[in-house]
């Protein structure tokens, strides 16, 4: 049986008759020691005749002792032994058993062993007389009536104990069939119905079970489903995201590629703010028309692989300042690097620069929300195995449900209106260069991302 209900079934049985046998051993040896002392009173019964009168005929004598199931009687009295009735032994008496201080593990040994034993014997039993009358009463008998009236006793209990554990594991069988088996199977069948159409927020389980560890189950189960349901609901919204971020990608693309155009005359202009700015805006353009080629290969593939060069991190870091305070109108906040002019890395340019924008973005938009004034610092060194960038502010810190959804699209946005996936491209872009992107610490005093980018990526 390899169901549950049948396999419990099966134990419940074995364990019903290895109790039933435990409770047989202990009964068969009381029972053994009930019969020897029902022998040792009526042997006393029948040695009263003889001490009522001072002699019995032989007939007399001979059925006494058989009624007593019994070869002698010797009572003791007054530290002097009385062969009280006799008869001729059949042959040598093999074992002598003292019934006055037998222990309980002495029974139970004595007796199972003349369960084993199939030899009538002769045996001798010592007990003490009832009511006081005497030291002691000896008697000899055969073994075969006992060990009969031992099989007799034993089978009885045997098909006792079998209808017992038959009965027993019969009305446990049909108890886990109903508060166990019936409970798995509906739970086994909503996760099939669910497993058809995850989806379907209709196929979540909804926990009933009066049984603890089931319920705990349950509800398990429903939180698991909840998850599953609201992942798989993100995913799609995220795959729709996704296709109408490409189209949009496209077209701005050919808008900034015209904007391209526009720049190019720029650049000829006599005007020294002109010439001054022109370059960023560039470099601005081009940034922009690589990000949209991007997205439209990731709507297509994925985010593509880093090409890595030498950079020269603090040119770079300055540009990404440049940006922001171009881009911001609130001059609260002051920007600050601790990187060697001569401090370069292997990383892809356009990538890192994405990342560390994203970075200084999110900690000037914090720093800008509290109306406060606030400074961002980049700082960088290099260790044996990867070079280490440090990106930290002195805003207010990231909200619990920010924390709790670092990476999590549309939930881990901090500012009104922001989504979030700045912070999941800039570890995506990371992890494409074999690094991680790490929250060092958050709180009232400011926050600390960490970039880690290893060494041994330079190939």
């Amino acid at each position: 049986m390899n169901s549950l209900s049948g396999r419990f079934l099966i134990l419940t049985a074995v364990f019903v008759m290895l109790a039933e046998v435990m409770i047989f051993v202990p009964s068969v040896a009381r029972f053994r020691e009930d019969f020897l002392r029902s022998h040792l009173e009526r042997s006393q019964i029948a040695s009263l005749a003889l001490l009522a009168s001072d002699e019995i005929s032989p007939d007399l004598n001979e059925e006494l002792l058989s009624n007593a199931g019994v070869f002698n009687v010797v009572l003791r009295r007054d530290e002097a032994r009385q062969l009280v009735l006799s008869s001729p032994l059949p042959q040598p008496i093999a074992a002598t058993f003292d019934l006055r201080n037998a222990s309980a593990l002495v029974l139970i040994r004595d007796a199972m062993a003349r369960l084993i034993n199939p030899k009538d014997e002769v045996i001798r039993v010592i007990g003490a007389p009832s009511r006081m009358a005497g030291l002691l009463i000896e008697v000899t008998m055969e073994t075969g009536p006992l060990r009969y009236a031992l099989i007799e006793y034993g089978l009885r209990i045997l098909v006792l104990s079998a209808v017992i554990s038959v009965i027993t594991a019969v009305l446990l069988f049909l108890a886990v069939r109903v508060f166990l088996v019936k409970p798995i199977k509906r739970v086994v069948e909503v996760m099939r119905n669910y497993a058809q159409a995850p989806e379907d927020a209709r196929g979540v389980i909804v926990p009933s079970s009066s049984i603890e560890e089931l319920r705990e189950a349950e509800e398990t189960l429903l939180l698991m489903q909840t998850q599953l349901t609201q992942a798989l609901r993100q995913k799609e919204r995220l795959a729709q995201l996704g296709g109408a971020v490409a189209k949009i990608s496209h077209d701005l693309r050919n808008i900034l590629t015209s904007a391209q155009l526009f720049t190019d005359r720029i650049e000829m202009s006599q005007d020294p703010s002109v010439q001054r700015l022109a370059p960023k805006l560039v470099n601005s353009i081009t940034r922009a028309v690589n990000l949209c080629e991007a997205t439209l290969t990731y709507g297509k593939a994925e985010e593509p692989s880093p090409r890595p060069s030498r950079v020269a991190l603090a040119d770079l870091i300055e540009d990404v300042f440049d940006s922001e305070r171009l881009s911001s109108e609130s001059s609260n906040v002051s920007y600050s690097e601790d990187v060697p002019n001569a401090f370069t890395l292997w990383a892809d340019t356009e990538q890192l620069h994405r990342v560390l924008s994203n970075l200084v973005r999110n900690a000037r938009q914090a720093i800008v929300a509290t109306g406060r004034a606030g400074e961002i610092n980049v700082h960088a060194e290099t260790g044996d195995t990867e070079w280490i960038i440090r990106v930290t502010d002195t805003g207010p810190g990231l909200p619990p449900r920010a924390r709790e959804h670092l990476f999590t699209a549309f939930q881990g946005g901090v500012t009104k209106g922001g989504t979030g996936l700045g912070l999941i491209i800039s570890a995506e872009l990371i992890r494409g260069h074999g690094g991680t992107l790490d929250l060092v610490q958050t709180g009232p005093d400011g926050t600390c991302f960490q970039i880690t980018l290893p060494k041994d990526a330079t190939g």
